[in-house]
This record gives structure tokens, C-alpha cells and sequence, in this order.
């Protein structure tokens, strides 16, 4: 049961990244769009909220499954998360502002739709970082070590490649050469992440297994998809492999020294000692499972109702 789950949160924590992660880069890329940018943002329009739902979900089943994870984590790394809730209200907010009077005034609320992107991207990326190479407790300034800062500006260049990559497949017909060159041109700085990134874990991170490897090879995998679905521009197979690629952190995270999931300078813990009680365990089957399902049946319907592109027929949410 308390794998299970731990798949499961997994599941939740991944789907948000291959998701959410096109929300942001869209964010950070959409002043580079100029007069453009309402129908840019209307590209999103469908899918926003909705992606936002995937972390709502994940926290729900980490304070339910596994509440003293939940206590380690956010005690140790309590400045990203502040800087990450920041991050994601200036972002939710400008964007929805933004929307209230697109034509008159949007100058302020797309800063801070690019602002908020950047500020989230960067904070995850160092939140992601600090847990792979493990958290310094009681240490505010080694949250900020260089391995995790390394991590913090690849998140920038990852989800900025998603957002464009995803713009090639929504955006309207006119603005997907400009997209595609962007995503092209994003291809380089992920790759450099990817590769120092894994050459620096293999020296730095201790405990780590063969899964790590994997995820790894799964990354460098998905980024030769993407880079490849854009040459031959087939966007939807480059969108899905930026997807699996923007998951794969949150896998690194989850595999690399499992069953510990959680590391420190001081102490370690097993998924069995994050878990709670197996009469918790019962209760949060009971109402977590049918709406996990729910969760995954209208993001399915919402995929489906507006896979095409954004056209003058479209309405723009934004």
C-alpha cells in the first residue's frame, strides 16, 4: 500500500510538471511576443487552470499519505517554498488580470505573468535540486549551493523549451515558425543542464542507485525527441517527449535512493517512515482514488475539446 501511494504521488507530482511546466514557459517567453501575446495566452486559455489542479492533488496526498515527509520537506526548505508560493499567485494573478481588460493596460500584468513564470520556474528548480542532493537543515544560504542553483537555471531553459515547444502545437498557424525557432534555439541550454547536471551527480550524490541512471537516460532520450520532432516538425511527438522530459526530475526525485526519500544533513527517511497510519491509509483510498480518476478524466476531455489550433473562431480566455 504505501508504494502504491508512493507511486501515485509520483504520478500526480510528474503530471503537474508535464503540464503546468508549458504554463510557465509560455509565461516566460510571452513578452518576446509582442503584439501577439492575448492570442498567446489564449493558447493556454483551455488548459490553465486545469494544470494547477495536478499540484493541488499532489499536496493532497502528501499531507495525507505521507505527513512526515510533508513536516522534513517544507520545514527544511521552508524559503523556496515561500519564494514558490510567490512565484505561482503573481503568476495565476497576472494572468487572470490581464484578462479583465486585454486590449487597454496589459503592459503591467504581462511583467508579472513573466516575472511570476520566471520566479516559479527558478524556485522549483532549486527546491528539485536541494532534495536530490539533500537538504541542508537549518542552513537558509545552502539552499542556495551551486549544484542547486545549476538546477534552478536548467528549470528556466526546461520549461521554457516546453512552453515553446507547445506553442508550435496550439498557437495560432501564423506564430509556429517563430515558436519553433525558439524551441530550436532552447534545445542547446537544456542539453547543457542535463549533461552537467548528471556528470556533477555522479561525483556529488551519495546513496544514489542504478535508477537514477534510468531517469538520466530517459531525459537525454526525450530531448533527442524533441529535437527531432521539431526538425521534421511533427509538434505533438516533440510536445510529448517535452512533457516526459519535464517529468523526469520529479521521477529523479522520487527513484534515486528509494526507499529513502528524503535526505538531509542531519537525517534520512524511508517512504515506510514518511507514511502514516494503515487506518489512514484506508481513508485516504476511500476518497483519493475516484478523484484522482475524476482528475484524469476532465484533463482527457479538456485535451480532447481543444487540440487544435487557436484560430479567429477561438474564444480567448485571456
Amino acid at each position: 500500500m504505501v508504494t502504491v501511494w508512493w507511486g501515485l504521488l509520483g504520478l500526480l507530482s510528474a503530471a503537474y510538471f508535464a503540464l503546468a511546466g508549458y504554463d510557465y514557459g509560455v509565461g516566460m517567453l510571452l513578452r518576446g511576443f509582442g503584439g501577439d501575446q492575448r492570442r498567446v495566452l489564449g493558447s493556454l486559455g483551455p488548459f490553465f487552470l486545469a494544470n494547477e489542479v495536478w499540484l493541488v492533488a499532489a499536496v493532497g496526498v502528501l499531507f495525507g499519505a505521507f505527513p512526515h515527509l510533508e513536516g522534513k520537506v517544507f520545514t527544511g526548505a521552508y524559503v523556496l517554498v515561500v519564494t514558490l508560493l510567490l512565484g505561482l499567485v503573481t503568476f495565476t494573478a497576472s494572468v487572470q488580470l490581464r484578462g479583465r481588460n486585454p486590449e487597454r493596460g496589459g503592459l503591467p500584468w504581462s511583467i508579472g505573468i513573466g516575472a511570476g513564470a520566471l520566479v516559479t520556474a527558478v524556485s522549483w528548480g532549486l527546491f528539485l535540486g536541494n532534495l536530490v542532493l539533500g537538504v541542508p537543515a537549518g542552513d537558509v544560504l545552502g539552499l542556495f549551493s551551486p549544484y542547486a542553483v545549476l538546477w534552478g537555471a536548467g528549470f528556466v531553459a526546461l520549461f521554457a523549451l516546453q512552453g515553446a515547444v507547445f506553442l508550435t502545437v496550439r498557437a495560432p498557424e501564423d506564430l509556429v515558425r517563430r515558436a519553433r525557432r525558439l524551441a530550436t534555439s532552447l534545445v542547446a541550454p537544456v542539453l547543457a543542464f542535463l549533461v552537467v547536471a548528471t556528470l556533477w551527480g555522479f561525483v556529488e550524490l551519495e546513496g544514489a542507485t542504478w535508477r537514477g541512471i534510468l531517469v538520466a537516460a530517459v531525459a537525454f532520450a526525450a530531448l533527442a525527441v524533441v529535437f527531432g520532432g521539431l526538425r521534421a516538425q511533427r509538434y505533438r511527438l516533440a510536445l510529448t517527449a517535452a512533457m516526459v522530459l519535464a517529468a523526469t526530475p520529479v521521477a529523479l526525485v522520487g527513484l534515486l535512493r528509494f526507499p529513502i526519500v528524503y535526505v538531509s544533513t542531519v537525517d534520512t527517511l524511508t517512504v515506510e517512515q514518511a507514511a502514516t497510519s494503515t487506518e489512514a491509509f484506508k481513508l485516504v483510498t476511500a476518497f483519493g482514488v475516484p478523484a484522482i480518476v475524476l482528475i484524469i478524466a476532465v484533463q482527457w476531455v479538456t485535451w480532447r475539446a481543444n487540440r487544435g489550433r487557436v484560430d479567429q473562431r477561438s474564444p480567448l480566455h485571456f
